[in-house]
């Protein structure tokens, strides 16, 4: 069995996994009350050298300096589309940021302004445990009928692995289409590395059952019989922040807010997921608020800084957190205003910091799976 070597956040180095690395130079103090202006100041001196992208989980004093704000590929989609802008500074986590990296065009450059930034989703699906997975496939005379699937929350390594092996890359979104597809091509699928987008998507929108579906757990042996019988093989892993959501959560704000609509992200668990009224991306999020009559009461099961700026978008609706205690995500709210100036100032100094890099065959074997994600129907 493969083993994790963990690191402090912040210290220690470990180029294969989304985890805290080394972070040089000295850091303005996030008490400094001209953050904003030395922000505004370094933005304008690069003009159109810099193109700055804001997640939708991003904090708003980073969002602000956004020049567009989006989900993970819709943000590296953007990128890509501003060939002029020679440094890319994402504001999100170190997937994003590696996604970016292989969209854009050699002259371009990804930076992300705090490398600890990663997610902690991606990391629960290593590019070793992935191949100890497969060989025990193999093994079991598998293989050959098993098409990977992996979520855009996932690093390079495991996008460049479903390339090599005839698999896609799929979003909250598309995920379904991505599963027909791949059925298609092959027996059965492997889905990383979020068990419950894999199982929800299969379930509530292809019409398979919960026997229909196996979960692959890295850490311990796994009966290959039941394997075998799978067509959904799911990775063993989550999201923290919409793992957290719980049925009882839903429950619970139904008692408190009289005709609430309960509004979760596929990332969610299976109970919550049967429970809410309303099931999707997070763009599908934004867009049913948007769509939904003044008045109306909207309990959000989503990352907490995004909730937060919908209730200060739709003032006329009662927009609140699914759950009662406050959850951000952690690794994405690393991305803060020290950062991001020390970043852009470093860019006027003519110092590019924290360059985000993928390896050439890595990057050619991620672009053959999203590609095969773009082609989808």
């Amino acid at each position: 069995m493969s083993t994790t070597q963990l690191f402090i956040l912040g210290r220690g180095t470990d180029p294969g996994s989304e985890r805290g690395v080394d972070c040089p130079g000295d850091l303005p103090p996030a008490s400094d009350p001209n953050l904003v202006e030395r922000a505004r100041k370094a933005k304008e001196a690069l003009g159109e050298r810099l193109f700055v992208l804001g997640h939708h989980y991003q904090r708003d004093e980073v969002i602000q300096f956004a020049d567009v704000t989006g989900d993970s590929f819709k943000l590296a989609q953007q990128a890509a589309a501003r060939p002029e802008a020679e440094f890319i500074v994402f504001c999100g986590v170190h997937f994003m940021a590696e996604s970016a990296d292989i969209l854009t065009g050699p002259g371009q450059q990804v930076i992300l302004p705090d490398l600890a930034a990663g997610c902690s989703m991606a990391d629960m699906a290593t590019f070793d445990q992935v191949e100890e997975c497969w060989e025990a496939l193999e093994d079991a005379g598998l293989a050959d009928g098993v098409i990977p699937v992996t979520y855009m929350n996932s690093s390079a390594d495991i996008k460049a692995f479903c390339g090599r092996h005839g698999g896609v890359v799929c979003t909250s979104s598309n995920a379904k289409r991505a599963l027909e597809w791949a059925f298609e091509q092959g027996k059965q699928v492997l889905f990383l590395p979020d068990q419950h987008l894999g199982r929800n998507t299969a379930v509530l929108e292809m019409g398979m059952s919960l026997d229909d579906c196996v979960l692959w757990n890295p850490h311990r042996p796994n009966d290959m019989a039941a394997v075998a019988d799978a067509r959904m093989i799911l990775w063993k892993g989550h999201c923290s922040v919409h793992g957290r959501f719980t049925a009882e959560s839903v429950d619970d704000v139904r008692e408190r807010v009289p005709g609430v609509n309960v509004l979760v992200h596929p990332e969610c668990r299976h109970e919550v997921v049967l429970k809410a009224d309303h099931v999707g991306s997070t763009e599908h999020i934004i867009k049913t608020l948007q769509a939904a009559p003044a008045g109306s009461s909207w309990a959000i099961g989503t990352e907490l800084n995004l909730v937060k700026r919908l209730a200060g978008m739709f003032p006329d609706k009662n927009v609140s957190f699914l759950d009662k205690t406050v959850c951000y995500c952690s690794t994405m709210n690393r991305i803060d205003l020290p950062h991001l100036v020390w970043a852009l100032e470093s860019l006027v100094l003519g110092e590019t910091v924290n360059r985000i890099t993928v390896e050439a065959d890595t990057a050619h074997w991620a672009r053959v799976a999203l590609d095969r994600m773009l082609a989808l129907p």
